[in-house]
């Protein structure tokens, strides 16, 4: 989807300061990240931009929007997925409508994933079969929460994988994915590690990435959109939730996000 400068800050949900941010190289689009300026001598932990704000992730709850936005952060990503037998503690899975609604209520911006089994269950095990099962999964549930078209889902690969599991299983899974998301007018986001993330570009696979920590060497990869970092949780409405970093504007995010937030969560990263 090609935006026009006007049309994507209203999509961002961006006014003037969020222009200025964009101007000033501070709020990159996704996949596009900005150099920190010399004149802030560089962030601790921010690669190669500085973070614009905060969303949380989590598998239980969910926490309250008032509790969201009350900790102050942009919104969160959220899974639309089905919990995996043994897993009964998930109770934030799957996405589900009245969560979108009281997110929207408060001003929150909601981010799509899918992730359904871990490990030796991992979803990108089963290769291009795997993606032809699961991605239909969480468009369905995408569009019953309430998601839109034009948007990207995040497809998990929440491991460290080798350079043979991701020619012969990944790049195979997420191809698959790729085509139904397509299909349903939306595209390919990827939560890999940074070394996945560098053989996703590579391949042409992904147009938004979101980072874990796992396998990254201490690196942030300067495609990341959102940074989710190891050992980063905390309570938010009595719900354990990890805590990421968001580096663009556009993020994935299915909803224009609070202009004053963006602008109050700016200044707090650079203060």
């Amino acid at each position: 989807m090609t935006l026009d400068r006007r049309s994507f800050l209203r999509r961002a949900g961006l006014g003037a300061a969020g222009a200025g941010a964009v101007a000033a190289g501070l709020a990159p689009v996704a996949g596009a990240q900005s150099v920190v300026p010399e004149a802030l001598g560089g962030l601790p932990g921010a690669g190669a931009g500085v973070p614009i704000g905060t969303v949380l992730d989590y598998a239980s709850g969910p926490p309250s929007g008032a509790a969201v936005r009350a900790a102050g952060h942009l919104g969160a990503v959220r899974y639309c997925s089905e919990r995996r037998p043994g897993s009964e503690w998930m109770t934030g899975k799957p996405l589900l409508r009245r969560e979108v609604d009281d997110f929207h209520a408060h001003g929150l911006s909601v981010v799509s994933c899918y992730q359904f089994g871990k490990g030796e269950t991992a979803d990108w095990k089963a290769g291009a079969a795997g993606g032809d099962h699961h991605a239909p999964i969480g468009i369905r549930i995408h569009r019953a929460a309430g998601g839109p078209a034009g948007v990207p889902m995040y497809v998990a690969i929440d491991d460290n994988p080798t350079q043979w599991q991701f020619d012969h299983q990944i790049a195979p899974y997420l191809e698959r994915w790729n085509a139904h998301l397509r299909g349903a007018g939306m595209s390919l986001g990827v939560y890999a590690n940074a070394p996945t993330i560098d053989r996703c570009r590579g391949r042409g696979l992904g147009r938004y990435f979101w980072q874990h920590d796992w396998g990254s060497g201490g690196r942030l990869n300067p495609a990341a959109a959102i940074h989710q970092k190891a050992g980063k949780q905390w309570a938010v409405g009595g719900v354990m939730s990890d805590i990421n970093d968001v580096y663009s504007v556009d993020y994935g995010q299915w909803e224009p996000v609070d202009l004053a937030k963006i602008a109050q969560a700016a200044a707090g990263s650079l203060a």
